[in-house]
């Protein structure tokens, strides 16, 4: 569409990018904007400081982290959890001490209540000559005190269901959140998978000139390469780390080669299915990778 196209006003038809356009002056609706490469971390780049790792290691489902940065996020996970434990704990403790609190006070009401009854037994001469007056007023008595205490009951429901909530005596309070108890297991940013130090597994990649520096090296685009191919990687390039080695191959070659024989080609190991772990990558900015390359903004929305 031309740009006279999208700037007409004069059209009888409302178009699909004035309403867009409209939707994003407005501040109503969902806004959704499609990534490009700047905003996709490169292969060996770690998941929690998105930058180019100097001691990288990488868990069994795959994410690549820098040493430094996840033994930091497992000690700093270890202590918020010790913080809800000790807050869970002193929680529990109140409570205790409550229930017993709240059963000693039901023991004495019941005592009391006891001791009251046991006083209020008198035992008393019946007249024969007056017993059916008093039957009679009895009963009129007891309609009398039933209405009565119908009303009254009907009163008490009623405050009790509608209290003067702008007297300060009477105000309603809310009462404390209720703590769950934590789990102590640590979990993966990535995949939220239980994660322990002795899961973390070494990488060593392989770079492409080895005469260069690390600066040098992290300047250039294409920086590693495979360990047995010599094939450049990349985010395009699907890849797999070896557990016994920690070298860093494509999966074209352990298709090819290395699952013939289940042998590390670097320091001759035997392999299972599990030591070969495809190292999750990032996206290329196509959209053939695979990666959903979308970010979207909740914003009210107008319903007529």
């Amino acid at each position: 569409m031309t740009r006279h196209g999208k700037n007409c006003t004069a059209g009888a038809v409302y178009t699909y990018h004035e309403k867009r356009k409209d939707t994003a002056a407005s501040g109503y609706g969902t806004q959704s904007v499609r990534l490009g490469k700047d905003a996709i971390k490169d292969f060996d780049c770690c998941c929690l400081s998105l930058q180019p790792c100097r001691d990288p290691v990488v868990t069994e489902d795959g994410y690549l982290y820098e040493k430094e940065a996840i033994l930091q996020y497992i000690l700093h996970q270890k202590t918020e959890i010790a913080k809800k434990m000790k807050a869970y704990e002193k929680q529990k403790q109140a409570l205790k001490s409550e229930g017993q609190l709240e059963s000693k006070s039901e023991e004495r009401e019941r005592a009391e209540k006891f001791k009251q009854r046991e006083n209020n037994i008198v035992s008393k001469p019946i007249n024969p000559f007056t017993s059916g007056k008093t039957k009679d007023d009895g009963s009129q008595n007891g309609s009398a005190s039933s209405s009565s205490s119908d009303t009254s009951a009907g009163e008490s429901s009623s405050s009790s269901a509608l209290p003067s909530f702008w007297i300060p005596s009477l105000t309603p309070e809310a009462k404390p959140t209720m703590l769950k108890k934590p789990s102590k297991t640590v979990l993966c940013p990535m995949s939220g998978r239980p994660l322990k130090m002795s899961d973390l597994i070494s990488v060593r990649f392989t770079p492409l000139d080895p005469s260069l520096d690390r600066v040098a090296l992290l300047t250039r685009q294409d920086r590693y390469v495979c360990a047995v191919t010599k094939d450049t990687l990349g985010n395009s390039v699907p890849s797999a780390v070896l557990r016994p080695s920690g070298a860093v191959v494509t999966m074209e070659c352990v298709e090819k080669l290395i699952r013939k024989d289940m042998i590390d080609p670097v320091n001759g190991d035997k392999l299972k299915e599990k030591d070969i772990i495809p190292l999750q990558r990032g996206g290329t900015g196509f959209a053939g990778s695979g990666v959903d390359l979308k970010a979207k903004e909740a914003r009210p929305v107008m319903q007529a």
